[in-house]
């Protein structure tokens, strides 16, 4: 399996192959996204669990823009080796040129490659994290052994925090209230929306144990905040999806933008974050 063999409409699947417009916007959604209190909160709440003793190798797989591996290199107590991987050269580049400009570049090895299966030895890695990696793949199950493939046997940790794409939803003033349009989103936006509800079994079938989760609800109302990244992307991502014409997702985008400026927006996900141990 490879990420080329992807289904989904889901662009966010498909970066390896985009045009430099939507990488643009993808890129810059990915950063502002995780400039966001919540996103930096997450981090630094499961990096801190995963009680690092300063000597760990730590992968990022599907780092997009590398902000999981930029906030580790960060971190004090992380002297160990940080490689950044994504199936994206374009995103790859931008992660690099992010990571020098923070002074952080020579701590992060960034490189192409594909997520269902890397060129690199069994046991390479202590920590494994896919920050909002796996909804997005061609195939879960595949990414997971992998996963458990590069961890250090007996102790490596797997990191996987995603949002559950089925529980999106934007308000409107259409009849339905935003049914429809929801439906929409979570259909095309992600490959797999209900994939955080089904993984404590998909980490037990890949012979991982789970040892702790955490579950958070992030809801803008009467402005958007966390969600108001998202909705200026949506003007290239819908289209480029085949979800709704250039003209139908400028209107939609603008219908939530307006509702944000009237303090009348409400927006809601729910989120997981899941710390697994590859026990044998």
């Amino acid at each position: 399996m490879q990420q080329s063999q992807l289904k989904s409409p889901d662009p966010w699947g498909r970066t390896f192959r985009m045009e430099e417009r939507t990488l643009a916007s993808a890129a810059m959604r990915l950063e502002a996204r995780g400039r966001h209190p919540f996103f930096a909160h997450v981090l630094d709440e499961y990096a801190s669990r995963l009680d690092l003793s300063g000597t760990e190798a730590i992968l990022d797989l599907g780092c997009g823009t590398g902000l999981a591996a930029r906030a580790f290199a960060r971190r004090p107590e992380v002297k160990g080796p940080i490689t950044a991987i994504d199936v994206s050269p374009h995103l790859v580049e931008a992660g690099r040129r992010a990571a020098a400009g923070e002074g952080v570049g020579g701590r992060i090895d960034f490189r192409v490659g594909d997520a269902h299966r890397l060129d690199l030895p069994e046991g390479s890695f202590d920590v494994v994290v896919m920050h909002t990696l796996i909804s997005h793949v061609a195939d879960p199950t595949t990414v997971l052994a992998e996963a458990r493939r590069l961890l250090r046997p007996g102790s490596g940790r797997l990191v996987v925090f995603d949002g559950d794409h089925s529980s999106l939803t934007f308000a409107t003033d259409a009849p339905d209230g935003g049914e429809v349009t929801d439906r929409i989103l979570q259909r095309t936006g992600v490959a797999h929306p209900r994939v955080m509800r089904a993984m404590p079994r998909l980490l037990a079938q890949a012979r991982l144990v789970l040892l702790w989760s955490r579950g958070y609800v992030v809801a803008d109302t009467g402005r958007a905040d966390f969600f108001s990244p998202g909705i200026a992307s949506l003007r290239v991502l819908l289209p480029k999806a085949g979800a709704m014409s250039e003209a139908k997702a400028a209107a939609f985008a603008e219908r939530l933008e307006r509702a944000s400026a009237e303090n009348s927006f409400f927006g809601a996900s729910n989120f997981y974050t899941y710390v697994a141990v590859r026990g044998d």
